[in-house]
């Protein structure tokens, strides 16, 4: 699912606004979310899941080409994990 395809799934589905309005309400959520991350919060959404960012420690690898052993840089990543409710969705038959 792509930003487009949100945007077009809201429009159905809350009526009175426009396309161009939703498109801004949409974009303005994710710029938030984005700014929240980057502080270094957490972003809990009740019946969806969390996102968090975690600080990875540098450490040893390889190239899985060459077989070479190199320093993997200290790093942030973004992690989510899902609440049980979507879980729960996902897993229905």
């Amino acid at each position: 699912m792509t930003k487009a395809d949100i945007i077009d799934r809201v429009c159905e589905r809350v009526g009175g606004f426009s396309k161009k309005e939703v498109a801004e309400l949409v974009e303005l959520v994710f710029d938030v979310m984005k700014k929240t991350l980057e502080e270094g919060d957490k972003i809990k959404i009740s019946g969806f899941g969390n996102f968090v960012v975690r600080f990875k420690q540098p450490r040893p690898g390889r190239n899985p080409q060459t077989g070479r052993e190199i320093m993997i840089e200290a790093r942030k990543v973004l992690t989510f994990k899902p609440s049980n409710v979507l879980k729960s969705a996902l897993n229905e038959s």
